[in-house]
C-alpha cells in the first residue's frame, strides 16, 4: 500500500492530525479576523465569522483528501482553507461599499469567483506538461521562501501594532520552541520524532504560561456551540468591479493551489497528473462557492501543512482527513477552537521556521534532479527565483502597476511560477527543445 493511502492506528493518527491543526489554525482565523474588524463586526459577529471559516476549511479538507468519485478531491494529504491572498482585494471592496453592504458585496464576488474556478479549473490540469521538475522545483522553493516572513512575524509577537512586538521575550520563546523541535529531531526515535512539531508547540506553550504569554481571554468569552446559519450576514450582492477583482485573485489562488499539489506529490512520491489537479481545483471552486453561504472566503491550499508532511514524513491522507473532521468540530464548538488558539504566536513562529524551511528544501531537492548542468536551466531558475523574491524584498515594487498586475505579480509564488513557465516555453518549447528538461513531471 502506498503511504498516502495508509490507515494509521489511532495512537499515531490523532497526534499527527493535531500537528496539522496547530500549524494551520492561526492562518485559518486570520482572514475572518481582519475582514471582520474592517467591516465593524462585534465580538459575536467575529465569532460567527471564525466559526464559518473553520467549518468550510474542514469540509474542503475532508472532500480534498477523501474525494468524490472522479469529480472532486485530489486524494492527497492536502489541506484547504481560506487564503490570505484575497484579504487585500476584499478590504478594497469593503472600503467602496456602503455600511451594512460590505460583507454582502464581498460574498457575492466570492461566489462568482467560485463558479469561475469550477469552469476554468479543469483547464489548469491540461497545462501540466508546462510544469516539468525544473519549473515545479522553482515554485516549491518559492512557496517556502516567500512564506518565511510569516513565521518571522509570529516569532516577534504577531501583532505589529503591539507595544511589545519584537521584544526579547517573544524572540526567546520562539527560539526555545525551535530548539525543542531540533532536540526531538536529533535524539528522539520513531513516533516521538514524527510528532516533534506537536511536542515543540505543546512544550513551548507550557513554557509561556508562567511568564503570562499565553492569552486565555478567548477561552473565557467563546460560546460553547455556534452553528453558522445561511446568509446570516445578508444576501450576496453582485458588483462587476468586485467580481472582476476576486476572479483575478482566484487565478492566483489556482496557480498557488496547483503548485501546492505538485509539491505534495513530490514529497509523497505520488505522481500529480492533470486529472488530480483538476479534481483538486474543482474542490477549491466548490468550497469557494459554498463558503459565502455560511460566511467563508476564497479557499485554496495551505502551504503550512505541506511543510508538516515534508517535516514529519507522515504521508497518509487519512491523517489530514481527521484534521479536517476536527476543523468541522472546532467550527461547531468555538470553545474548542479557543483552546487551540492558546498557542502563543512566538511558539508558532519557532515551529513555522522549520515548516516553511522544509518546503524550500523540498524544492531544492527537486531542482537538484532537474538538469542544472545546462546553462539555460541555470538562467531560468535564477530569473524565476529573482522574480519571486522581488515582492518579498521590495513590497512596493509594483505600486505603479495596474491593480490586476499588482494582484498577480505581488504574490511571489504566482510571479515566480509565471516567469518559470514562460522561460521554460522560451528555452525548451520554442524551436529546438532541450533534452534536459522533458515536459513531464517525475517523482523525486
Amino acid at each position: 500500500m502506498h503511504p498516502v493511502d495508509e490507515k494509521l492506528p489511532a495512537a499515531r493518527l490523532v497526534p499527527a492530525a493535531l500537528q496539522h491543526i496547530a500549524a494551520m489554525y492561526a492562518g485559518v482565523v486570520t482572514p475572518p479576523l481582519i475582514i471582520g474588524q474592517a467591516v465593524g463586526l462585534d465580538t459575536a459577529g467575529q465569532t460567527r465569522l471564525i466559526a464559518a471559516s473553520l467549518l468550510i476549511a474542514g469540509l474542503a479538507t475532508v472532500l480534498q483528501t477523501l474525494g468524490v468519485a472522479n469529480f472532486a478531491g485530489n486524494r492527497l494529504p492536502f489541506v484547504n482553507a481560506a487564503s490570505s491572498a484575497g484579504i487585500a482585494p476584499m478590504l478594497a471592496i469593503a472600503e467602496t461599499s456602503a455600511n451594512g453592504h460590505q460583507l454582502p458585496a464581498i460574498y457575492g464576488a466570492v461566489m462568482v469567483a467560485g463558479v469561475f474556478c469550477l469552469l476554468v479549473g479543469p483547464f489548469f490540469g491540461r497545462l501540466l506538461r508546462f510544469f516539468p521538475p525544473l519549473v515545479t522545483g522553482v515554485v516549491i522553493t518559492l512557496i517556502g521562501v516567500t512564506l518565511m516572513p510569516v513565521p518571522v512575524s509570529w516569532a516577534q509577537g504577531g501583532d505589529k501594532n503591539a507595544a511589545d512586538f519584537g521584544s526579547v521575550n517573544h524572540l526567546a520563546l520562539a527560539a526555545f520552541t525551535l530548539v525543542v523541535i531540533l532536540l526531538f529531531q536529533r535524539f528522539a526515535r520513531g513516533f516521538l520524532r514524527q510528532v516533534a512539531l506537536l511536542l515543540g508547540l505543546l512544550i513551548g506553550t507550557l513554557a509561556a504560561i508562567p511568564f503570562g504569554m499565553a492569552d486565555f481571554s478567548a477561552l473565557k468569552s467563546a460560546p460553547v456551540a455556534a452553528l453558522p446559519t445561511p446568509f446570516s450576514f445578508g444576501a450576496p450582492e453582485f458588483h462587476p468591479a468586485a467580481v472582476l477583482s476576486l476572479c483575478i485573485v482566484m487565478l492566483v489562488l489556482m496557480t498557488e493551489s496547483s503548485a501546492g499539489m505538485l509539491a505534495i506529490g513530490e514529497i509523497c512520491e505520488r505522481r500529480t497528473d492533470g486529472r488530480t489537479i483538476a479534481r483538486g481545483l474543482r474542490t477549491d471552486g466548490i468550497a469557494t462557492l459554498l463558503g459565502p453561504v455560511f460566511g467563508g472566503f476564497p479557499t485554496s491550499a495551505f502551504a503550512q501543512n505541506v511543510g508538516v508532511v515534508s517535516l514529519t514524513r507522515v504521508r497518509s491522507r487519512y491523517v489530514v482527513a481527521v484534521a479536517g473532521g476536527a476543523l468541522l468540530v472546532l467550527g461547531a464548538f468555538p470553545v474548542l477552537g479557543a483552546v487551540v488558539s492558546l498557542v502563543p504566536m512566538p511558539v508558532l513562529g519557532g515551529a513555522g521556521i522549520v515548516l516553511f524551511g522544509s518546503i524550500a528544501v523540498s524544492g531544492i531537492r527537486t531542482l537538484s534532479e532537474a538538469g542544472l548542468d545546462d546553462s539555460s536551466n541555470i538562467i531560468l531558475v535564477a530569473v524565476a527565483l529573482g522574480a519571486g523574491i522581488i515582492p518579498l524584498a521590495a513590497p512596493t515594487f509594483y505600486a505603479g502597476f495596474p491593480a490586476w498586475a499588482q494582484t498577480v505579480l505581488g504574490s511571489g509564488i504566482s510571479a515566480g511560477a509565471l516567469t518559470a513557465v514562460l522561460l521554460n516555453l522560451f528555452f525548451h518549447h520554442l524551436g529546438t527543445r532541450s533534452s534536459v528538461t522533458a515536459p513531464v513531471l517525475k517523482s523525486s
